[in-house]
């Protein structure tokens, strides 16, 4: 049965989008159940997170799903078109095994998704929309993103800023859990490092900015707080994590503002990290005792030494997903053969159940049990063989050539030791 995977994600489309496709973890299951309805879906799977939407499908078409999606979404079809991506069959398994491992995720290698694409696959169970193909297509994805987590390097070193900026403040906090973290700005870098600090999830998080709609919607995909940017200074005792990043061309955190947050706190460490070019943290806060200050200088460091060995994971995490693509696909082909085998059994068992009734008739007219036995036996042989040799005789040549090995490995098959 084909496989289908269609959808879009952060690399395809912007959140303005995204947002509006994207469904619910609460509506999830009654979309299920709804989907389930339409022609030709056997199987269904949703997986909808801030950065992606993907529909996971066994079935023979892929139009059904999408006309469900767009009018669930409110969308129609030419103007979601250009963000999708869909892939069949081979495609779709080695996509679900790439979203499995985080190698399509925003921080790649993030361990978020894997725990995502399980609450997918439970939902879809606990609704019946799981069948077989779909089942072990995630079980399968899971073992390898299992595989791919514990025999490669692809979490553990950090290729960004964003990256290098939760590695260093779990360094200082350990467990970033309790922390309260305040973003200032919410240009694509806030963004970037905001969603790595969400995949530790904080207690808190703010995004601070002087426009509060873009503050309010960066906060809404990282399930956070807003506040304008003019709230920071008096808000500032509260974080024990400040990233700034803005457009500024003068100081937005001066050493002032530090050193009343730090005597609020009665001098609990805070951990800050300025991106921006020109800074947005007076550079004389690095020198207060009870703050660590970063600079987009001091994360280059961390972060050039991390790619060579990230990139390294990549390549060896993408070659162990080829290597396991190859094992569900085998399975698949198996499975699409078990109707034909079962026909072929059925077949057998009705042919079988013909000649015992006919024997036992004979048997209780009084004729030779020996006879009845033979003729029997021949009949069947000759019942099993007439539709192969009829086949291979009216065949083409070619297909003739075919016949005559599929028949040689069958009888290579046979067992006629006693």
């Amino acid at each position: 049965m084909p496989l289908h995977l269609i959808g879009l994600n952060h690399h395809t489309a912007p959140l303005a989008i995204r947002e509006r496709v994207a469904i619910a973890a609460e509506a999830v299951g009654s979309a299920l159940t709804a989907l389930r309805q339409r022609e030709a879906v056997e199987e269904a799977a949703i997986l909808s997170t801030c950065n992606r939407t993907e529909l996971y499908v066994s079935g023979d078409t892929a139009d059904a799903v999408l006309d469900w999606w767009m009018q669930h979404a409110g969308m129609s079809l030419d103007e979601a078109r250009p963000y999708l991506y869909h892939y069949a069959d081979q495609d779709a398994v080695r996509q679900a095994l790439r979203v499995a491992a985080g190698l399509d995720s925003m921080v790649l290698g993030e361990p978020q998704i894997l725990g995502q694409m399980k609450d997918a696959a439970r939902t879809a169970e606990q609704v019946g929309s799981l069948g077989t193909n779909l089942h072990r297509l995630f079980q399968h994805a899971f073992a390898v993103a299992k595989e791919i987590r514990s025999t490669t390097g692809i979490g553990e070193s950090v290729v960004s800023m964003a990256a290098a900026s939760v590695r260093l403040a779990e360094r200082i906090f350990g467990d970033l859990s309790e922390q309260s973290v305040l973003f200032v700005g919410a240009g694509d870098m806030v963004e970037l490092c905001a969603t790595h600090f969400a995949a530790c999830k904080p207690k808190r998080m703010v995004v601070a900015n002087r426009t509060i709609e873009r503050a309010s919607e960066l906060a809404y995909q990282i399930h956070g707080e807003s506040m304008r940017l003019t709230q920071v200074a008096e808000a500032l005792p509260q974080f024990d994590i400040v990233l700034s990043c803005t457009a500024s061309s003068l100081p937005i955190i001066g050493l002032g503002m530090v050193e009343r947050a730090i005597k609020t706190r009665r001098h609990r460490p805070m951990f800050m990290v300025d991106l921006a070019v020109p800074r947005d943290i007076e550079a004389e806060v690095a020198d207060l005792d009870d703050v660590f200050l970063y600079t987009v200088d001091d994360l280059a460091g961390v972060v050039q030494s991390g790619l060579a060995s990230r990139q390294a994971a990549v390549a060896e995490a993408e070659s162990i997903i080829t290597g396991r693509l190859g094992d569900f696909l085998d399975w698949h082909a198996r499975r699409a053969h078990v109707p034909v085998i079962q026909a072929f059994r059925d077949g057998a068992t009705q042919l079988r159940t013909q000649e015992l009734e006919l024997a036992r008739k004979r048997l209780i007219r009084g004729e030779s049990a020996e006879l009845v036995l033979e003729q029997m036996a021949t009949r069947l042989t000759n019942k099993f063989l007439h539709g192969p040799l009829s086949a291979m005789n009216k065949a083409e040549s070619a297909d003739r050539e075919h016949l005559q090995q599929a028949m040689r490995r069958f009888m290579a098959g046979w067992d006629v030791s006693e």
